[in-house]
């Protein structure tokens, strides 16, 4: 299945590394040697050298990358955060996002090389940028902050992502409560 590169999309093809520059920015990235990229009228074609395993696996994984990068220059990713919890949000200053998440300081996270933070409210923020693998991770990484918790739902949690709810503690029952 071709990639097809909108208007406005350059695409520089050198050997393995493929290079995608776009109104949003500019992606670089080094594929597997086995696998041929070739640009004609205007998409990306990606072409195996044999039907062994890894190369079927490597076909669709570096389709799917060219594919990225293309959405990425031209409409770029976002990741939604949700927090909840009493006394829990988000600040930006300047650049800088600041959480407070129940420890005894704030936590500062410096944004990577273009990666933009957004508060929307104290309690929703946005992780956005042209990487589809750098906005993940660093979603990642601010949801492993403070996990939500299975009692309360207290901590970072995805926008839309279900937390299975524990009941907590049963009341006392017989032997359990020393009643022999």
């Amino acid at each position: 299945m071709p990639v097809v590169v909108p208007g406005g999309v350059d695409v520089k093809l050198e050997g393995r590394i493929v290079t995608v520059k776009g109104p949003k920015g500019q992606l670089a990235r080094t594929f597997h040697e086995n696998m041929s990229i070739a640009r004609e009228d205007g998409k990306i074609t990606v072409t195996r050298a044999d039907d062994s395993k890894q190369n079927r696996a490597l076909h669709g994984l570096t389709r799917t990358l060219i594919a990225n990068m293309v959405t990425g220059v031209t409409t770029g990713f976002t990741k939604d955060l949700e927090i909840s919890g009493t006394g829990y949000r988000a600040v930006l200053q300047g650049k800088k996002l600041q959480l407070a998440l129940g420890f005894s300081h704030p936590i500062e996270i410096d944004p990577p090389a273009g990666i933009t933070f957004t508060v929307e409210t104290p309690q929703k923020l946005k992780v956005s940028g042209v990487d589809k693998e750098v906005v993940g991770e660093i979603a990642a990484k601010i949801r492993g902050l403070r996990v939500p918790d299975p009692y309360k739902a207290k901590g970072v949690k995805y926008a839309g992502e279900y937390i299975r709810r524990k009941a907590g503690k049963a009341g006392k029952v017989g032997a359990a409560a020393g009643k022999v």
